[in-house]
């Protein structure tokens, strides 16, 4: 398992950098269309990206373009998927230097 961590980290690492380029992006697009009434994007795809490793960018897109910050769900729940991926990040890399 450690091996097999150390071998793919960094494209874990891009991963995670890709996908918070894209969430932080989308928040972008999204207040953007806001103010001109176009078409939306919906909510569950800032989650899904967010699940998928770009929570990071989605919070730092949410308080930067100052969007979606009135939601509840958003306001706490994008905090706490990022929370729960660099705990599981810390986690996995304790365990890796442990054995």
């Amino acid at each position: 398992m450690r091996g097999f961590l150390l071998q793919f980290w960094p494209w874990l690492l891009g991963w995670a950098g890709i996908m918070s380029l894209l969430d932080f992006c989308l928040m972008g697009f999204d207040k953007r269309r806001a103010r001109r009434d176009g078409w939306r994007v919906r909510e569950r795809t800032f989650f899904i990206v967010a699940l998928l490793g770009g929570a990071l960018g989605g919070v730092i897109g949410m308080f930067c373009f100052r969007h979606k910050t009135r939601h509840w769900y958003f306001r706490y729940g994008l905090p706490a998927i990022l929370l729960l991926q660099l705990g599981l990040a810390a986690w996995t890399m304790l365990s890796v230097g442990a054995t």
